[in-house]
Order: C-alpha cells, then structure tokens, then sequence
C-alpha cells in the first residue's frame, strides 16, 4: 500500500509501548521499608558503639595461659602484633596500665610480633612499659618480627628485663621512613595540573605531584634525624651491651635474623615464648604462678564483622592517612602504606 513502511514482503505496524505506573500504596510501601533499614542500620550502629564504649571501661579479660590454675600470683602476657597504629595503641596503653596496676600481677611478658608502625604510638607504647619496668619485671619474647617500631617497644623492658627472638625471628630494621610518591610523570602525561594554596612554602612538601626541591629535603631530613636519633638513644639506653657508637654501627636499616641478632647484643637469648616465661618466674622468685594472656576487646569493626578484623581496620585506616605524611619506625621494602 502507498505510504506504507514496508520491511521486507511484511508491512511494519506501528508498536504501541505501555508505560505502567507503581500504584501509589506501593510506592509508598517501598519508601517505608526503606527508612525501616535506615534506622535499622543507625540502631544497630549506635548499639555496637555503646558496646565498645562499655567495654572501654571494663577491665581487659584474662584468660588461662599456663602454669597453676590457682595460684595467686600471675604473669600477664601483653600481645602486640600488626602494625603499630591508631586504634590499636590505645588497647596496648590500656593493657600495659591493667598490669601495673594489678597487684596480683608480679611481671609482664610482652609479646612482639610486628613490623613496627608510627613513631609516636611506638614511642607511647614504649615509655609506658620503661615506666612499668621500674615496677615489675618485664621481659620480650619476638616471634616472627619484632622489626623497628616492634624493636623499639621490646626496649621498654629496661637493663634488667630479657629479650628473647625465636631461632627464626627477623628483627632490627632500625631507622626512620616518612613514605613518599612522586607521580609528577603521571600527571605530565595525563595533562593534570596540580596548584595547592599554601601559606608557606613547606606547606606542601610532600606533595606527590612535583619534585621534592632540596630545601624540602633538608626540612624533611632534619625531622628524620630527630626521630632517629630519639630510636638510637632508646637502644643505648636500655642495652647495656651496646653503646651510641654501636647502635649506630647497625643502625642502617637493615633486617637481623636471630643469630645475627644475638651476636650483635640485640637480644639475649634465642628461646620461645615458654622459655622467657620460665626465665621470668624464676627472676620472680615464684614457684607456683598463673600466666594469663589479655584478651583486648574488640574494636568497632570487629564487633560489627563478628570477629578479628584487625587486618580491615589497618587497611581502613591505612588508606585515609595515605596522604598524610607519617614518620614511622616501620620495617618496609619499599611498600610505604603499612598493611598495603
């Protein structure tokens, strides 16, 4: 027929689309279920807020380790392990102050299995346990790393406390790194121009997208040197086998194995967590004594995922801080973001 759109040997009929609108009591059954979740989730959120907020202020749980179940005198074992960093400084903080505080507590075995972390947690956690030291014995027992912030803290124990490394630990690592990017190539070649407003010329030293100029460096490089510094006098300090000069001499960075460790007066004796222990109780004088290891609660994320989530909440954290410069007594092969 004239005018008629044809396909092929069939005309093509024009097709009709219908368009169905959501009956308003569904419309608005949706919305409500909706909001029902929200507020669901908002309780539920503020539910397992209160509960980290009591628990905040309960005591850390102890549980059964070894040795007699019913004796009066205890050893605590104070676990510290991941990357030394917010939220978990606090829950050290909290364990170490338990344990002072705690009379039936006679020493602590501080357990360190860590790469290190930020300096000024790591310095926390330290100056809390030299003050501990000067109270109660406290002795170190490595496991897999007790690498640069983790060695740092394991100098808490003082001149009298032991440091024990497993025959495989890795430790040392002694020294300073702010991590840092230069993506100046990459925003060159994607045309990206970086004009940060600053109020000084140091404002944005650490900018990933430009050169560091050598002004920035010396800054920069005067702030390491401090932190430094500050790590080599804690090892001086607290090991009678070493002094400045020869805390110097190994402090380049590099990673000991126990071995190495022990023959550079690192650490005293290659042993397990149990020989420290049985080394402690007979510096205590103790025939009988209950260890008991702190259970540190649990934070936000944990309770939210049902469980440790330690590794979550480092890389959380990990990934909102990436573009703050941190100096970190952190053992890194070239990772920069610890938990990366």
């Amino acid at each position: 027929m004239p005018g008629e759109p044809i396909f092929g040997n069939q005309p093509q009929r024009p097709q009709t689309i219908v368009i169905q609108q959501a009956s308003p009591v569904r419309v608005w059954l949706t919305r409500i279920l909706v909001m029902l979740l929200l507020v669901s989730l908002f309780m539920n959120a503020g539910f397992l807020a209160s509960q980290v907020s009591s628990l905040a202020g309960r005591p850390i749980p102890e549980t059964y380790h070894s040795g007699d179940q019913v004796a009066k005198d205890k050893i605590a074992v104070i676990t510290v392990s991941g990357t030394i960093m917010p939220p978990f400084t606090k829950k050290y903080l909290k364990a170490i102050k338990q344990a002072e505080e705690t009379d039936a507590v006679k020493g602590v075995m501080l357990v360190v299995d860590s790469p290190g972390g930020l300096v000024a947690d790591s310095h926390q956690i330290y100056h809390r346990l030299k003050e501990l030291s000067e109270k109660k014995p406290v002795y170190v027992a490595m496991q897999r790393m007790a690498a640069s912030g983790g060695y740092y803290i394991a100098m808490g124990a003082g001149t009298q406390g032991k440091i024990y490394a497993e025959p495989t630990t890795w430790t040392g690592s002694i020294g300073v790194i702010i991590p840092r990017y230069d993506v100046s190539k990459l925003a060159e070649k994607w045309d990206i121009k970086v004009e940060p407003l600053t109020t000084g010329p140091f404002k944005d030293a650490l900018s990933p997208f430009r050169e560091l100029t050598e002004p920035e460096r010396a800054v920069w490089k005067e702030i390491m040197d401090d932190a430094f510094q500050r790590f080599v006098t804690v090892i001086d300090e607290n090991r009678q086998q070493l002094d400045e000069a020869g805390v110097k001499k190994l402090a380049t960075g590099q990673v000991y194995t126990a071995n190495q460790a022990l023959a550079n007066g690192l650490v005293d004796k290659i042993g397990f967590l149990e020989d420290a222990i049985e080394d402690l109780k007979g510096q205590l004088g103790l025939e009988t004594v209950r260890v008991v290891s702190y259970q540190l609660e649990p934070t936000l994320s944990e309770l939210f995922l049902g469980g440790e989530a330690s590794e979550t909440d480092i890389r959380l954290q990990a990934l909102m801080d990436s573009t703050v410069p941190r100096a970190m007594y952190f053992c890194s092969w070239g990772l920069g973001v610890p938990g990366w």
